[in-house]
């Protein structure tokens, strides 16, 4: 009689219903397991991280989440987990889908993620404008309001974004923006403002190495702000905190600083914790 070549991995599978086969008769439990080929590999694009979901696939759900509702569906309903979608904008500007779609009003986008188990914060209160959810949490937690949102956005703007962005607001959205703004200190800190002139003098590119992507792009961006971002990309704003000294998007940790020689900008330097980098501008 001719033995059957059984390969380790499908000794392993076979394992893990061991238990359910003592009751199920051989040959229909035989039928249930299914045979392992050699062609099924982990995506080389996240090779080094899985089972952690891809990188992109989490990053695509983030950025979209500020704005198509429809291209979140297309990815979350196959994978509802992905309603709780973190990413990192850069040097720790942490934010959640459900984070993007609040600091922009989309209630819609918001209302749909809750419903495929994204976890709810103050920010996204705020913005629905739940003044009762709003002042318990700061009433638990005296100090929460001043603590800011995604890419340094504060708790009394996200209220005032809820709040435009919906003309069938209710009294209560109001009474929460009048509740923040008497406690004085809901609301970002103010930086001090560059014209122009001031802004485009830091704009370009600047090379730290070699290599095709190493180097940053400062530009300005639809507020009117300085960013900085991978070379040839949008990137996070820069606040500015003294003479050619900036933070990034409110993560205070990470500062920059520039170099100027007669009114020209020569180089930047990054401080961050355990690294200091500079890059020379290059165009």
């Amino acid at each position: 009689m001719k033995k059957e070549n059984i390969s380790r991995r499908m000794v392993v599978k076979s394992s893990v219903f061991g238990l359910l086969a003592a009751s199920i008769p051989n040959v229909l439990f035989a039928k249930t397991i299914m045979p392992i080929t050699d062609d099924q590999q982990v995506p080389t694009s996240n090779a080094a991280r899985y089972p952690a979901i891809d990188e992109v696939v989490v990053s695509e759900v983030v950025g979209v989440s500020h704005f198509d509702l429809d291209r979140l569906q297309v990815l979350v309903n196959a994978r509802p987990e992905l309603a709780r979608a973190t990413w990192d904008w850069g040097f720790g500007d942490w934010e959640t889908a459900i984070g993007a779609a609040s600091h922009v009003g989309r209630k819609d986008i918001v209302n749909y993620l809750l419903s495929k188990g994204a976890r709810p914060d103050i920010f996204a209160f705020s913005m629905l404008g739940n003044y009762s959810a709003v002042k318990s949490m700061i009433e638990a937690i005296p100090g929460v309001q001043r603590i800011a949102g995604p890419h340094g956005i504060s708790l009394l703007q996200h209220a005032k974004t809820g709040l435009s962005s919906d003309k069938n607001s209710s009294d209560e959205a109001k009474k929460l923006v009048q509740y923040l703004e008497s406690l004085g200190d809901a609301d970002s800190t103010v930086y001090p403002a560059m014209d122009e002139k001031e802004n485009n003098k830091y704009v370009g590119d600047y090379k730290y190495g070699t290599g095709e992507k190493e180097g940053f792009s400062v530009k300005v961006n639809m507020r009117k702000l300085i960013t900085l971002g991978k070379l040839g990309k949008n990137g996070g704003a820069l606040y500015k905190i003294g003479d050619n000294q900036f933070l990034y998007q409110g993560t205070t940790s990470v500062k920059i600083s520039f170099v100027i020689e007669n009114d020209k900008v020569l180089s930047l330097t990054l401080l961050e914790p355990g690294l200091t980098l500079t890059a020379k501008k290059v165009s």
